[in-house]
């Protein structure tokens, strides 16, 4: 299974609200970007506009890989941005900055590629499991991006206090899979740490000025530059540990409660995650209706199973609830909050199967549906395909393949030859284009049949 191949594979629409008011001080523009994070087309704004950081607000944040929109909101002034990746269009204008209670729903439309005849056969299976079951509501391997660049999680520097070399991960540690300019302003100073009275020659460098200008008047204060920072990237590095500690709480919750028999494992960018496959009707009902706790200090639990699995982390990393503090610095602090265990996706469908123009042999399909805010389509989707990224199941796929290839074949005859030409030939493939049609509307079929239909209204009497 393939996601995200071309940026039209990975479509996001967002829902939202606001108090359209003419006299609101904030213009709200819907922003359509591709190839971009939340943050890079905020500061893209600020920049090309000169406008404070502050002064832009926004929903959430939506996925780099894909085509997202959303709304964003910036204070005090109109602008006009139409470039080929982002693009912005005037929605009105509001009292208020807008944040994430503005967003109601999110739909997703999604390609999923490099399928097998196999991969298409178990999805109607797998689509009546989630309508069934639902998808645990992780945290996907897009909240934990420091991790593939090599920066680990920046937070926990911070927790031990070591604010010189937090701040190295942030300006200063180029990621060998980063190719834009960031990376050279990275390396820059990664090559001049220390000598902040130079001048960062490359294009974005302006992104770190306000840290760099505070180093240039206090050479040593690292943690006073970490607070000239971005206030909502500082709050993202708090929250990405913590959605860490709840994988890794609610994946050791559903061992003990469920067992390890009745639960599949998917491998992503922080581990692995599990997920049931199936459940009696009391530990059905009970995981729909529970929440899980994001960590903080002040946290306390009701449910000794909740308390024993989301502590379990905690005490690998040799850390207890006091130990999520950054020393002196109340500006960067934990909070706790719940989060529910479980997900249904709204409207869910899955269209035909057809072959894959971008990987020959295999076939695609499109999968459709709608979240609420804060959850991952990602999981919607591999929770689906499952099987495709257990640990090990590349490998497998390719001894099978390569078992395949080496079985001997006999030579040919010439007649042999010439009756594979015709099975091969124009007529042949029209003929297996139409079987291969047949098959997706069968598939497409079976999984609607899967899907559970509404009750019957009683009639009145």
């Amino acid at each position: 299974m393939r996601l995200k191949q071309r940026p039209e594979d990975f479509v996001v629409t967002e829902s939202w609200r606001f108090d359209d008011d003419p006299q609101g001080a904030w213009r709200v523009y819907l922003m359509d970007k591709q190839k971009l994070t939340t943050f890079e087309a905020v500061e893209r704004i600020c920049s090309r506009f000169k406008v404070p950081r502050a002064d832009v607000s926004y929903c959430g944040l939506k996925d780099k890989q894909g085509r997202t929109t959303q709304l964003v909101a910036v204070k005090g002034r109109e602008i006009d941005l139409q470039d080929a990746d982002l693009r912005l269009k005037a929605m009105g204008r509001t009292r208020a900055a807008l944040s994430a209670r503005n967003t109601t729903s999110n739909r997703f439309a999604v390609t999923v590629r490099d399928l097998s005849q196999d991969d298409v056969g178990r999805l109607p299976a797998a689509v009546a499991e989630v309508h069934r079951l639902g998808v645990v509501n992780y945290f996907d391997s897009q909240r934990f991006g420091p991790l593939k660049h090599g920066q680990g999680f920046i937070v926990k520097e911070l927790m031990r206090g070591d604010f010189e070399t937090a701040l190295r991960n942030v300006i200063a540690h180029p990621s060998e899979l980063d190719a834009s300019g960031d990376a050279k302003v990275k390396q820059f100073w990664k090559e001049n740490w220390g000598q902040w009275t130079r001048r960062n020659p490359n294009p974005g460098a302006e992104k770190y000025e306000a840290v760099i200008k505070w180093l240039k008047k206090s050479p040593s204060d690292f943690r006073g530059a970490l607070l000239r920072t971005e206030p909502r990237w500082r709050a993202l590095q708090v929250f990405t540990y913590q959605s860490w500690l709840w994988n890794e709480g609610v994946r050791q919750f559903l061992r003990d409660v469920v067992g390890i028999q009745r639960l599949v494992s998917i491998r992503y960018q922080a581990g692995s995650l599990v997920f049931p496959r199936e459940l009696d009707g009391e530990t059905a009902r009970r995981l729909d209706r529970m929440s899980f706790p994001l960590l903080g200090p002040d946290s306390t639990f009701t449910d000794p199973q909740v308390e024993k699995a989301a502590m379990a982390p905690l005490g690998r990393e040799d850390m207890t609830l006091a130990s999520l503090a950054v020393p002196r610095t109340p500006e960067i602090h934990f909070d706790h909050e719940e989060r529910p265990l479980l997900v249904h996706p709204g409207r869910l469908t899955v269209g035909d199967v057809r072959p894959d123009d971008l990987n020959d042999g295999r076939f695609k399909v499109n999968v459709a549906f709608t979240l609420p805010p804060g959850a991952y389509a990602t999981l919607v989707v591999k929770r689906l395909f499952w099987w495709t990224l257990e640990p090990g199941a590349r490998k497998k796929e390719e001894a099978a393949q390569a078992a395949l290839a080496a079985v001997p074949r006999p030579k040919k005859t010439p007649q042999q030859m010439h009756t594979e030409r015709k099975e091969t030939g124009f007529l042949a493939r029209k003929k297996a284009a139409k079987a291969a049609k047949a098959a997706a509307r069968e598939t497409a079929a079976a999984a609607t049949r899967a899907q559970p239909r509404p009750k019957a209204k009683p009639k009145k009497r």
